[in-house]
C-alpha cells in the first residue's frame, strides 16, 4: 500500500536531508530516500559529502597535518618526538569514525524532526502522477511505493572517469578509493589539480609519498584569483608536490602491481610516469542514472543535468532538484542552501540563495578561501576595481602559530567601495572567509570592514587590514 506524504525527497546528502528538515518545520509530512550503506549493511545517510567526500577528506587532512607537523614543525616549539611511526589502520579507524557519528546524527535528526526515513534506492514509477502526487518507488531492504505532492530530487554526483581508463578503486582511484589506501604508496600519480586533487595530494604527501599531479589546463586554480593561486602555488611545489601543469593525458596501462601513464608536457615532449596508485579526479557528473527521469518526461540536459530554473524547479509541476544534480557548483553548502530554498518555496515563501556569495574552500595547507569576484575576472568585465592585500606575515597571532604564509586580498568597487570579491590564502582562511560573505551579503564597503574593531591578536585582524589597504592605509605593513 503506498504511503502518502506532502514532500518526498530523493536522496539523503546536504541537500535532500537539510530539504527534508526544512520541510518538515514548515509543517509539511516529509519522507526522505537514501541508499547510502555502511559496511554492516546499514543506512548511511549523507551522501558523498559525508561518506567519501568532505568529512572523510578532512578527517585526513587533520590527521595528516598532525603527522606532518610532529615530524617537522614541533621541533621548533620546543616539543622533541623521537621514533615518530605512522599507524594508517588507526588513521583511517579514526576517518571512519568521524564518518559513523555524522551519519548517526543525520539519522537523530530524522526521528527527531518526525521524517519519515527509507533506506533504499528511489526512481519514478512509470504510473502517471495522480491527485495526491508522484509515485516513486524505493527499492530496498524493504521495497516501498510513496506518493508525493511535491517531490525533490537530491541525488548528488558522481566521480568523472577517464575515458577508458575506469575506476577499480585499487589501482586508478576516485575520491572513494584515494581515501581508503591501506598503505602509503611509494609512488602516487594524480590527474586532476582541482579541489579534490589538491587535498587528496596534499594527505598523502604528508604521509610519505612521492606525489605527481598532471593538470591538463596551462595554468594553476583558474578559478582562484591569479595572485592566490601564484602563492598557493609556490607554496605547494616548495612542499614537494610535483605539479605539471598543460599535460596532454596519452596511454593509461594498469598492471598488477603498478600503472603507467604517457603524457606530452607543456612542450609537446612525450613523457612516461610509473605510479603505485593513481587518483583520477578531473570533475562529476549528476547522478541520475536509475531515477527513471524519463518514465514522467523529467528533462535533463545534455550533460545529464536535470534542468531548473532560478528557483529549482523543474519542467514538472511540484517536482523540484538541488545541489550537484542541477546547475551552479558543486558544493555541500550551496546544495543545502537550496534545500532550505526549495522547502520554503513549497511553503509559499521566498527563499533565497545568492550564488555570489557562495564561499569555496580548498583545505590544503595553506588553505584557500574566497567569495565573489576574481581580479581578472573584474578586468575581463571592465569593472572599475580597487584592490587591496595584506600578508600573514605581518600578523601577530600568524607569527605565533609559526605559519605566516599567505595573504588576505580585498577587491572594491573603485566608485562605491562596494565589497566585489576577497580572496584569502593561509592559516585557517576557510574560517575567516566567513566575515567577507556575510559582508557582501549586505552589500558592505570595504571601509565597513576596515571601521570594524577586530579582536588582537587574531588571523581576522588581516582581514581588517586588508580592508584597509583598498584605501592605501593598512595600519601594520
Amino acid at each position: 500500500m503506498a504511503k502518502n506524504f506532502d514532500v518526498v525527497v530523493i536522496g539523503g546528502g546536504p541537500g535532500g536531508y537539510i530539504a527534508a528538515i526544512r520541510a518538515t518545520q514548515l509543517g509539511f509530512s516529509v519522507a526522505c530516500v537514501d541508499e547510502w550503506s555502511n559496511d554492516k549493511g546499514g543506512p548511511a545517510p549523507g551522501g558523498t559529502c559525508t561518506n567519501v567526500g568532505c568529512i572523510p577528506s578532512k578527517a585526513l587532512l587533520q590527521s595528516s597535518e598532525n603527522f606532518e607537523h610532529a615530524g617537522h614543525g614541533f621541533a621548533e616549539h620546543g616539543i622533541d618526538i623521537k621514533g615518530l611511526t605512522l599507524n594508517l589502520p588507526q588513521m583511517q579507524k579514526r576517518k571512519e569514525t568521524v564518518v559513523k557519528q555524522n551519519n548517526d546524527g543525520i539519522l537523530y535528526l530524522f526521528k527527531k524532526n518526525k521524517i519519515s526515513f527509507f533506506h533504499g534506492r528511489a526512481a519514478f514509477m512509470a504510473v502517471p502522477a495522480t491527485d495526491a502526487g508522484y509515485q516513486v518507488s524505493v527499492t530496498g531492504t524493504a521495497n516501498e511505493t510513496l506518493i508525493g505532492k511535491h517531490v525533490v530530487v537530491a541525488t548528488g554526483s558522481n566521480p568523472r572517469a577517464l575515458p577508458g581508463t575506469p575506476f577499480d578503486e585499487k589501482m586508478v582511484l576516485s575520491n572513494t578509493g584515494a581515501l581508503a589506501i591501506d598503505a602509503v604508496p611509494k609512488r602516487l600519480g594524480l590527474i586532476g589539480a582541482g579541489v579534490i586533487g589538491l587535498e587528496m595530494g596534499s594527505i598523502w604527501r604528508r604521509l610519505g609519498s612521492e606525489v605527481t599531479v598532471l593538470e591538463a589546463l596551462p595554468t594553476f586554480l583558474g578559478a582562484v584569483d591569479e595572485q592566490i593561486a601564484k602563492e598557493a602555488h609556490k607554496q605547494f611545489l616548495k612542499q614537494g608536490l610535483g605539479i605539471h601543469l598543460g599535460v596532454k593525458i596519452g596511454a593509461i596501462t594498469v598492471g598488477k602491481n603498478d600503472v603507467s601513464v604517457v603524457y606530452a608536457d607543456d612542450k609537446g615532449a612525450e613523457q612516461q610516469a610509473v605510479f603505485d596508485k593513481l587518483i583520477i579526479s578531473i570533475g562529476r557528473v549528476p547522478n541520475t542514472i536509475g531515477l527513471d527521469a524519463d518514465k514522467i518526461g523529467l528533462k535533463l540536459d545534455e550533460r545529464g543535468f536535470i534542468i531548473v530554473d532560478g528557483d529549482c524547479k523543474t519542467n514538472l509541476k511540484n517536482v523540484w532538484a538541488v545541489g550537484d544534480v542541477v546547475r551552479g557548483p558543486m558544493l555541500a553548502h550551496k546544495a543545502e542552501e537550496e534545500g532550505v530554498a526549495v522547502a520554503e518555496r513549497i511553503a509559499g515563501q521566498h527563499g533565497h540563495v545568492n550564488f555570489n556569495t557562495v564561499p569555496w574552500v580548498i583545505y590544503t595547507s595553506p588553505e584557500i578561501a574566497w567569495v565573489g569576484k576574481t581580479e581578472q575576472q573584474l578586468k575581463e568585465e571592465g569593472v572599475a576595481y580597487k584592490a587591496g592585500t595584506f600578508p600573514f606575515m605581518a600578523n601577530g597571532r600568524a607569527r605565533a602559530l609559526g605559519d605566516m604564509t599567505g595573504m588576505v586580498k580585498f577587491l572594491a568597487d573603485a566608485k562605491s567601495d562596494e565589497i566585489l570579491g576577497v580572496h584569502m590564502v593561509g592559516p585557517m582562511v576557510s574560517e575567516l572567509i566567513s566575515e567577507a560573505v556575510v559582508a557582501m551579503e549586505f552589500r558592505a564597503s570595504s571601509e565597513d570592514i576596515a571601521r570594524i574593531c577586530h579582536a588582537h591578536p587574531s588571523l581576522s585582524e588581516a582581514t581588517k587590514e586588508a580592508a584597509l589597504a583598498v584605501d592605501k592605509r593598512a595600519l601594520n605593513f
